[in-house]
């Protein structure tokens, strides 16, 4: 029987597998009008037999976007735009203005001696320095100078501002931020700094000075917050990190050699709710194929390569922006013989660890690598 009623039938033992009738019919249309419905025209969509993410594999490549991010100068202020930024859309989840899953991301500019707005919301966010000298953020009162491929957290409900100084030249950040996530689960605050500016009340770069010693935590030092006191990962320290973890091992087969930024208090990620690492492809290396629950987004630190997800190859160059939805396979590949390639990311893998929802499986077929349309 036919009808304009959605039902979702599957013909497996324990799957709803009801055949409409003109009485059934019926009675979902007195379900209806009373805001109600039949678990089992639905159960099949809403309890699927695996993931099946609305977000689709997508790369961002900056040599198109640059042009555009820049022109934004010309057409809006810092003090009128709030933040002037271009976000990154996915086809598949431009409702929640997502770039994967539940995840945002865009690309902001500020002009020498031009400084946004202090605020604070129930989002964790972070930045990855793109291009640019003399960038800085305050959180909470504590200044951190930044530098091309430096890492720096603005975690939820801490009062931040970002600003390039007078002498330095227009810089470029991707920002992140969990926003979706935090808007579905009707938890978003937003606030602006009734000053418009934070003191700076610490020296400058103090929090790296404090908590960004290899192995050492400040005596006496307390920290009780639930996401990392290190606010900026410097990029320096974390290539030097990454060489010296290449030479004493032979990397994973799905990832090459990676690292997680972590909370050097808990050796927890770096906030509650986004995590972040950063992995190395040493020359000609290419991964095996692999998928996991929880939604990543990567920008291409160092190098030039090409990534496979869900069969579709996407070529990538430094700066180039792409993302891996959940339960997608992907392998990673290093075109250059001669150098490594270095991929930045952040994630919700905090938000799968802690509810239980993590898994991951290897791709068994064709030597663990896709094929490609």
């Amino acid at each position: 029987m036919s009808s304009g009623r959605e039902n979702y039938r599957e013909d497996v033992a324990g799957r709803a597998n009801v055949e409409d009738t003109p009485e059934l019919l019926a009675y979902y249309d007195e379900l209806e009008a009373l805001e109600a419905g039949a678990l089992w025209t639905v159960a099949n969509k809403i309890e699927p037999w695996e993931p099946q993410s609305s977000s689709v594999p997508m790369i961002w490549r900056y040599r198109d976007l640059r042009e555009h991010v820049l022109r934004s100068v010309e057409l809006v202020t810092p003090e009128k735009a709030g933040r002037r930024v271009i976000y990154l859309n996915n086809p598949g989840r431009r409702e929640f203005a997502a770039a994967v899953g539940w995840l945002y991301s865009g690309l902001q500019v500020m002009h020498p001696g031009e400084a946004a707005s202090a605020h604070r919301h129930s989002a964790s966010a972070l930045r990855f320095i793109m291009e640019g000298s003399g960038a800085y953020t305050i959180v909470d009162g504590h200044k951190m100078t930044l530098n091309a491929n430096d890492f720096v957290l603005t975690p939820n409900g801490t009062w931040h501002e970002h600003g390039v100084e007078e002498s330095g030249s227009p810089c470029i950040w991707q920002d992140g931020l969990d926003i979706p996530l935090v808007n579905t689960l009707e938890a978003n605050f937003y606030e602006v700094h009734p000053d418009l500016r934070q003191a700076v009340g610490f020296a400058v770069d103090d929090m790296t000075k404090t908590w960004g010693n290899p192995g050492l935590t400040p005596g006496g030092g307390a920290w009780d917050k639930g996401y990392s006191p290190l606010y900026k990962y410097e990029w320096e320290r974390t290539y030097e990190a990454l060489k010296r973890y290449a030479d004493a091992t032979d990397g994973s087969p799905y990832d090459g050699v990676m690292m997680e930024y972590i909370n050097p208090v808990t050796s927890g990620p770096v906030m509650q709710t986004i995590g972040a690492s950063m992995q190395m492809l040493r020359p000609g290396e290419k991964t095996k194929a692999h998928r996991h629950t929880g939604s990543y987004l990567y920008q291409v630190a160092k190098g030039k390569g090409y990534s496979i997800i869900g069969g579709k190859r996407l070529d990538w160059q430094e700066r180039d922006i792409f993302c891996v939805p959940s339960w997608a396979w992907h392998e990673h590949a290093n075109l250059s013989d001669s150098d490594d390639a270095c991929l930045f990311c952040f994630n919700d893998l905090p938000v799968m660890r802690s509810l239980g929802l993590y898994r991951e499986e290897a791709l068994a077929d064709n030597g663990g690598h896709q094929p490609q349309d």
